[in-house]
């Protein structure tokens, strides 16, 4: 399947902290893929010139909040309703209410923050959230913290942060009619003062089963120095991207949209590689015809590029 009918916009993006221009190429009518490929989506074009800068010195503390939103989708086709009832059985048992918060304070511990509360419940008939309340801590940190790179794999927790608050919600959820299952979490990180969020991203797609994300990042309020000047971001940030593994850029398809005069950064990733196994759930899948696979691969995918485009598309 492919998207086709590319249309073309051009944004003129400056950054404060890098002269840069951002030409975007984005698809105005996405339609279902063919071939059993996803075709890369349009990617920014950029000319830029790098602006060293030195070290803020602030005025009190760093008032500015990150904030780091995504949204993670996993998709499979159960055919039967016990086989449905099954999936949502099986993601309610996998990502229950303590799985959640161990996860989560994980992410505390690649932040480097301390945890005051943590309210967590498990919902009738399904899904769960959990919320964490965090404190700051004086630490002074380090160049990989603030750096645009890619933060810890699940088995190398091992950073400094801290601040604010960490949610989690997830929502099963089964077509009435064609047997599509999808799972979607929701995770909100949201901290104060130097270092970014964006370090917890990496670790938490590879908790997760992902075949769609979306990211949201943004930076808001204000910084002074010493000199009374405000500061409106204080981190260099060109893409989301950066901050991901090699792995897990080469395993999805990406494309940006940022507004880097308002300190919004998005990102979506739709993952390349699909086999129909690793989308079926449930003893009935196993007997399914040539026709049939051919069918519940077309109603996957097409799924799947509804989620991601965020929009109906025609069969």
């Amino acid at each position: 399947m492919r998207p086709h009918s590319l249309g073309r916009s051009s944004v003129k993006l400056i950054h404060p902290y890098r002269q840069r221009e951002e030409v975007f190429i984005a698809p105005r009518s996405p339609c279902c893929l063919a071939d059993g490929q996803a075709q890369h989506a349009a990617e920014p074009r950029f000319r830029e010139c790098s602006i060293v800068k030195s070290k803020l010195k602030l005025h009190g503390f760093n008032n500015l909040t990150k904030t780091l939103s995504f949204n993670i989708y996993d998709i499979c086709y159960a055919e039967t309703a016990e086989d449905q009832q099954a999936y949502v059985e099986y993601i309610d048992e996998e990502y229950d209410a303590e799985r959640l918060t161990q996860i989560l304070t994980d992410v505390v511990d690649i932040i480097g923050a301390n945890i005051l509360n943590i309210a967590r419940q498990d919902y009738d008939p399904q899904g769960a959230s959990v919320t964490i309340l965090i404190s700051e801590q004086p630490v002074t940190p380090t160049e990989s913290q603030i750096e645009e790179s890619p933060g810890p794999l699940p088995e190398t927790i091992l950073a400094h942060l801290d601040k604010s608050h960490i949610t989690v919600h997830t929502y099963p959820e089964i077509h009435p009619v064609e047997g599509i299952a999808t799972f979607r979490v929701d995770i909100d990180v949201s901290t104060c003062g130097v270092i970014s969020p964006l370090k917890a991203l990496n670790y938490l797609i590879h908790q997760f089963d992902s075949d769609i994300v979306t990211v949201d990042y943004r930076v808001r309020g204000f910084t002074r120095d010493v000199e009374g000047r405000k500061h409106f971001i204080d981190h260099e940030i060109n893409s989301i991207q950066k901050y991901l593994s090699d792995d897990t850029r080469k395993a999805y398809q990406m494309t940006d949209v940022n507004v880097y005069q308002e300190n919004l950064f998005h990102t979506k990733m739709l993952l390349k590689d699909f086999q129909l196994e690793n989308y079926l759930f449930g003893d009935a899948t196993n007997n399914l015809s040539p026709e049939q696979r051919k069918q519940v691969e077309a109603r996957v995918r097409h799924e799947m590029l509804e989620i991601f485009y965020a929009r109906n598309m025609p069969h």
